[in-house]
């Protein structure tokens, strides 16, 4: 007890600044007004499922733009191969590589030369010379394709990030995802049709020449019009481009009153446009926008003043838009929506409530249980468990990290999950005061004999959650962060706060007996003798793979019900302003031409699910049921909508699968080091029984398996070992004791004294999840029923599963080390005993 009073005025201070930290969050709006603006606004960044908006996951395809840099680079060979008076064939480019055929074969050494020579000059060397016939083939080297992609993806972000601002949208965020993605979420939009739609286009412009008839056919392009049907022959090398545009704007034609797009060049562009037009009176000139032809105007006069106009047929909204995409600029490559998730605010701000409702109820009924269980006791550890509330939350706000529901989620099993470790503590003081320790001894040792449990079942569930953040998206990272902070907040109020209010209450006695009140029934538990359970071990371990068994079966007929998440496609949520039924919504639809829509009900007579396969999952589409609902059933409304390409549902699985072997093979290693390699392999056993009864539990409900799934599978995994970490901690102590008792009365005695412990545990996670079980919705369904479900799995099997096998296989290795000592072995002239490890 040293040090007493530095140590409570430092975690004072700690909680203090915390408290300061986490307040805005906390506070209602309206009390929020007579504070600070830069303070009011320091406040947990809400996820768009709980405030409502868009989340679009953007491809760059970069195949178009390293096709023309292969073509620019075949072009460059081409002209010095002529240059050189080799003969050669036209240049023909694909993404991949540049063929270029040669006339003759006595040429192919000089050309093969000359390409070279180019490959040399560049730096780095961007491409490979290999002959195949007559043709030299040029192909990009994987560091030049890096590059090529890096680029292209570090000048979308600029350009989406110019184009949303021009749009007016509040706050955008606009981040980079993987090698090739662009992550965009739009608070506030629940409809991102014309986003999407400014997003998708690639808005490169040029200008050309349209051919005389007598231009040589290796230096046309073929273009279509604007109009159906219309077709131009253009020269292939533009004369001007976009990007010397310095603005655009909506304008009128004076004349017919038609919207048309004025625009401006710099003083280098406005020259060289002068020059065009100036040195081709007479020809068409045609403006393309992304490999279309907007208009081909016959030059009547040399244009000064580096200005122009564009027309063709604009409605006011599309030429705005032009002018739009043009003042931010071309992008290198097009963008494809991969991946769209959108939410309304009315769902939004119904998530927030349920988090809250279901959060609290969850907390109420744990720190109850507390107080029921250990009496004053159990105020203390609630005191550390409101610290440790307040912590998260202040260390939240203060990483900047983002609030998702699963994220509620994730809070309310890490307070689940960290009033386990003041229920270790509870317990090791209990059994030291059992003994007829004194107050400050009981304390002590309690203390240190709970660390190590809750250090490693801190550690196997931060692997879980360590994946889960690295092969994790968008909300089940929420999920992830969440658990690490609580999992770590943890730490410290349950080994440091929960010590110093403790060691505060028995500072007036520390040498008299520690008496924690609460069920003290509880104190009887083990009294008469260790409870057999090994008796029952043949029995678990027999029901246990039965069930395993029936679960595998149920995987296989009638399955996961799989989300779009791995199946890719599209969900609409629709909700009705008058009850409806799905005859007639599905009648509606197959009018519109989309009979492959599914619809079941949802909820009350209002609500719809609607799902479009992949094929048909098309952003037009998604457009065509928003118009042909609204014809149908005014005032309809959609409040979620969700679109996953079938290359990103299929990355989801591929992740999905590794994070959980990764989880394992994690856990298992960290096991084998801490523990006897039999400890590791029972629970690696264990977890596989318990993993495919959850599996089967999903296919036996119907939930849907999604990536939220995925979340409540690895806080599973967490949440087993952990649970098995303490048996095993306990049976390890009991085997460094130097008992000579059989490893099955053994196991016996540590399963009994760790029984209380187990249960507590279970019981309160089980009751911090119930409310959102049981009212969270069908948004939160596929993390907490399972988890409930794995509760119960988890807690009988580390009784009835992970300790029979540990059983069987220690016996095992004990016999084997047994015999080791007594069969001497030589090595060389030396004798050696085989040890068995301690």
């Amino acid at each position: 007890m040293r040090y007493f009073r530095t140590k409570a005025l430092a975690y004072s201070a700690i909680v203090l600044l915390a408290l300061i930290a986490a307040l805005p969050s906390l506070l209602p709006a309206s009390v929020l007004t007579s504070f600070p603006g830069w303070y009011a606004g320091h406040t947990l960044t809400l996820g768009l499922d709980l405030r409502g908006g868009s989340h679009l996951l953007l491809r760059v395809e970069t195949a178009q733009l390293q096709a023309e840099r292969n073509q620019q680079l075949a072009d460059e060979l081409s002209r010095r191969l002529r240059a050189a008076h080799i003969a050669h064939g036209a240049p023909v480019s694909t993404a991949d590589s540049a063929r270029l055929s040669l006339r003759s074969g006595a040429d192919l050494a000089a050309a093969r030369a000359v390409a070279q020579t180019l490959g040399r000059e560049e730096s780095p060397r961007r491409f490979r010379v290999d002959a195949q016939g007559l043709a030299l083939i040029l192909t990009p080297t994987a560091a030049a394709q890096a590059a090529l992609r890096q680029d292209a993806v570090e000048r979308s972000l600029e350009v989406v990030r110019r184009r949303l601002n021009e749009t007016g949208v509040v706050e955008p965020l606009i981040t980079r995802q993987g090698d090739d993605g662009v992550l965009v979420q739009l608070p506030g939009v629940d409809e991102p049709g014309r986003i999407k739609a400014l997003l998708g286009k690639t808005a490169r412009l040029t200008f050309h020449l349209v051919a005389g008839v007598d231009a040589p056919q290796d230096t046309v392009i073929q273009m279509p019009g604007s109009e159906p049907g219309e077709s131009y022959r253009l020269e292939r090398s533009p004369l001007l481009e976009g990007g010397q545009l310095t603005n655009a704007s909506l304008g009128f034609n004076p004349d017919t009153r038609e919207p048309v797009v004025n625009f401006s060049l710099n003083s280098q562009g406005g020259a060289r446009f002068a020059d065009i037009t100036r040195a081709n009176i007479g020809r068409a000139f045609a403006i393309v926008l992304d490999d279309e032809v907007i208009t081909a105007p016959v030059i009547r006069t040399a244009i000064g003043g580096g200005s122009g106009q564009i027309s063709g047929g604009f409605t006011a909204q599309s030429a705005a838009d032009l002018a739009l995409l043009l003042r931010a600029g071309a992008l290198p490559a097009p963008l494809s929506v991969v991946e769209e998730r959108t939410v309304g605010p009315d769902l939004g701000a119904d998530a927030i409530r349920m988090g809250v409702q279901t959060g609290s109820l969850g907390a109420a009924l744990t720190l109850a249980f507390m107080v029921l269980a250990y009496g004053r006791w159990g105020m203390i550890a609630n005191a550390a468990l409101l610290a440790y509330a307040v912590l998260v939350v202040a260390v939240l706000v203060t990483l900047g990290a983002t609030l998702t529901l699963p994220g509620i989620a994730g809070l309310i099993l890490s307070l689940g999950m960290a009033v386990d470790a003041n229920i270790l503590i509870n317990e090791r003081i209990r059994e030291e005061t059992r003994r007829g320790a004194s107050a400050r001894f009981a304390l002590q040792q309690g203390f240190e004999r709970a660390f190590g449990t809750i250090l490693d079942s801190n550690v196997t569930t931060l692997i879980a959650v360590g994946l889960l953040f690295m092969f994790g998206t968008g909300p089940v990272r929420g999920f992830a962060v969440a658990m690490a902070v609580g999992l770590s907040v943890s730490l410290f109020t349950s080994v440091a706060v929960t010590r110093l209010l403790m060691e505060w209450r028995v500072r007036a006695a520390p040498r008299q007996p520690l008496v924690i009140g609460g069920l003290r029934w509880l104190d009887s538990i083990g009294q008469a003798g260790p409870i057999p359970f090994m008796k029952a071990r043949g029995w678990g371990l027999v029901l246990s793979a039965l069930l395993s068994l029936g679960s595998l079966l149920l995987l296989w007929q009638p399955g996961l019900n799989a989300g779009i998440d791995f199946e890719g496609g599209t969900l609409v949520e629709v909700r009705t302003a008058v009850p409806g039924n799905t005859e007639t919504l599905r009648a509606a639809l197959s009018r519109a031409g989309l009979d492959s829509v599914a619809i079941q009900a949802f909820g009350d007579d209002h609500g719809f699910l609607m799902r479009l396969p992949v094929q048909a999952g098309s952003q037009g589409a998604v457009e065509t049921v928003r118009a042909t609902l609204r014809e149908a059933s005014p005032g309809v409304q959609f409040p979620r909508v969700e679109v996953v390409g079938p290359s990103v549902s299929g990355g989801f699985f591929d992740t999905s699968v590794l994070a959980v072997i990764l989880a394992g093979i994690g856990m298992f290693g960290y096991l084998w080091l801490r523990f006897e390699r039999y400890f590791a392999v029972g629970a690696m056993l264990t977890l596989a029984l318990d993993l495919t009864k959850t599996l089967g539990f999903f296919a036996l409900t119907g939930l849907e398996f999604n990536l939220t799934a995925v979340a409540a599978l690895l806080a599973l995994i967490g949440y087993s070992v952990n649970d098995k970490v303490v048996v095993f901690d306990r049976i390890r102590e009991n085997l460094r004791a130097g008992t000579t008792k059989p490893l099955r009365e053994l196991i016996d005695e540590s399963l009994t004294s760790t029984l209380t412990r187990t249960l507590f545990t279970s019981l309160t996670t089980f009751l911090a999840l119930l409310p959102m079980g049981v009212a969270g919705g069908a948004a939160v369904a596929s993390f907490a029923l399972p988890l409930l479900f794995g509760v119960v799995v988890g807690t009988s099997s580390s009784i009835l599963i992970a300790a029979p096998i540990v059983l069987v296989l220690g016996e095992r290795a004990m016999l084997a080390a047994q015999q080791a000592r007594s069969t001497p072995r030589a090595t060389d002239d030396t004798l050696f005993l085989q040890e068995d490890r301690p």
